[in-house]
């Protein structure tokens, strides 16, 4: 009895014991952690600074011989930059759209990647002075140079761009009088292969772009006149005006000395219109006025703001619903099919549509959009719409035959033995035993898939297809804020969601089977 109470009171002293010690390894650490810090650092401090990695040569992109590290003369003007204050460059990768609402919250200090000098931006955030001067240059296709010069050539045609740039404002401004469709990208790789296939009459962005895209994308020609002129700069968020000074002072330091001159050239961008624009600098100290090219109006107001994009979001509003309602409807139908081919088909109609099923479902949905629109152009060149329609309708058919599937196979098989022996044939058992109370069962998941479809059909953005989510998108690059464009983006899916789901709940209750 004293024995076992020892080893009670030694198993308690254990664990005190390393208690202690874990307690006193901590207090020595933090001590040591402390006194480090009291310590000088030899290391300079780091300047954070945002762009996006696929913006490309010759902007931003990854070194191909290591791809950790970043190149392009917008990370050698973000180097010259930091080592003017004094510190060391660290790249934040950010995408484009994204640049001003990232600074802002404080990812990163400046925001540089072909940032765009507009009157948007410059209500709404920090700018730095410009630091390159561009043009925004129309592409045709070298057989059409002759035909279309001007964008009043252009009329009753489609012309690409990137959303939210100064292009887009551009096209938007001028689309009224000149009768021509804008048609909005989400990269700027795309507008030229597009151009060349055929879907699209021209594309409006900058020379820079231009010319990196007709090296890249052959039988292309860029009309020598510009259309307007712009300027890059760096994004700074508000409040941040003692830094902002501060590196103006370095660029026109590093345009005094020469270095953006070697920068630009290096990467084969300097041209005599830069030259110039650089001496005017100098000559006026960063101080002169730069003349902007035409962008979307700012409105200070919060009602004013609405006003202006309500229409344009529930015009896109209507896009979703057609779209969503289109491709579930063909879902519906070839899952349908599936299902029953799985069930009543031979093993190897079964084993193929298996195949399908798992193809679709195991493959991202964005994937397949791009294959559907951009790989099978050489067969079949879908419009953006009718892609977007069949893509999202292929890939949840293969949900929605799991679904109906499972239901089928719910139904009693004494339910279906009894059919049978009534002499009721296969299609008509499916059709009057089967069928209904499938449906019953897959009412619910349908439901909920379509509240689904109608989320999803933000990705066909991705297409050219000015969606919901799309423009809630240009409404926030163009604003430069998403708090009011997410709300009332939130706010017209819930609109289009809740009372699909009332009614979904009214079928249900209408047709539930009695279980009494």
């Amino acid at each position: 009895m004293a024995q076992r109470s020892f080893s009670r009171r030694r198993s308690w002293r254990i664990p005190a014991a390393a208690v202690f010690l874990l307690s006193l390894a901590g207090v020595t650490w933090l001590l040591a952690a402390h006194l480090r810090s009291r310590e000088p650092s030899h290391e300079p401090p780091v300047l954070r600074w945002g762009g996006d990695p696929e913006g490309g040569a010759p902007y931003v992109e990854a070194d191909p011989r290591n791809p950790s590290v970043m190149r392009g003369f917008d990370v050698e003007v973000a180097t010259a930059i930091a080592h003017g204050l004094g510190r060391q460059p660290q790249f934040i990768p950010v995408s484009w759209d994204a640049i001003d609402q990232s600074v802002r919250r404080g990812d990163f200090a400046i925001g540089m990647s072909g940032v765009e000098d507009t009157p948007a931006r410059r209500a709404t955030m920090l700018e730095t002075i410009p630091y390159y001067e561009f043009t925004e240059v129309l592409t045709v296709r070298a057989a059409d140079r002759g035909r279309f010069r001007t964008l009043a050539d252009l009329r009753g045609r489609r012309i690409g761009t990137l959303g939210a740039t100064m292009a887009y404002a551009l096209l938007m401004k001028a689309s009224g009088p000149d009768g021509f469709t804008t048609v909005s990208y989400d990269d700027d790789v795309h507008p030229y292969e597009d151009l060349k296939s055929g879907r699209l009459d021209a594309v409006v962005l900058d020379n820079i772009i231009a010319a990196r895209s007709m090296r890249q994308v052959s039988g292309l020609y860029t009309q020598p006149v510009p259309l307007e002129v712009g300027h890059y700069v760096g994004v700074m968020a508000p409040g941040n005006g003692a830094l902002r000074n501060r590196i103006n002072a370095v660029l026109l330091a590093r345009m005094r000395d020469g270095t953006l001159e070697r920068i630009f050239k290096r990467w084969n961008v300097w041209n005599e219109r830069q030259a110039v624009f650089e001496a005017r600098l100098i000559r006026d100290g960063g101080h002169g006025t730069v003349a902007v090219g035409p962008s979307l109006p700012v409105h200070r107001g919060v009602l004013a703001t609405v006003r202006r994009y309500l229409p344009a979001l529930f015009a896109a509003a209507g896009i979703t619903v057609v779209i969503s309602c289109g491709a579930m409807a063909l879902a519906i139908l070839v899952g349908m099919l599936i299902a029953a081919g799985r069930i009543y088909g031979g093993r190897i109609v079964s084993a193929a549509l298996l195949g399908y099923v798992e193809l679709m479902r195991g493959t991202p949905v964005l994937l397949q959009l791009y294959v559907i629109y951009y790989g099978f152009a050489s067969f079949i060149r879908l419009p953006a719409f009718w892609a977007s329609l069949i893509g999202l309708g292929l890939n949840y058919a293969a949900y929605e035959s799991e679904i109906y599937r499972g239901a089928l196979e719910a139904v009693p098989k004494g339910q279906l033995e009894a059919a049978r022996t009534l002499g009721l044939s296969e299609p008509q058992i499916l059709r009057l035993v089967r069928g209904p109370q499938a449906f019953r069962l897959a009412l619910p998941p349908m439901t909920n898939d379509f509240v689904s479809m109608l989320k999803d059909s933000s990705l066909v953005s991705v297409l050219t297809v000015v969606e919901l989510t799309k423009q809630a998108s240009i409404f926030a690059a163009n604003s430069g804020s998403w708090v009011l464009p997410g709300v009332l983006c939130g706010a017209f899916y819930l609109a289009l969601s809740l009372p699909l789901a009332h009614v979904a709940r009214r079928l249900e209750l209408r047709w539930k089977a009695p279980t009494a």
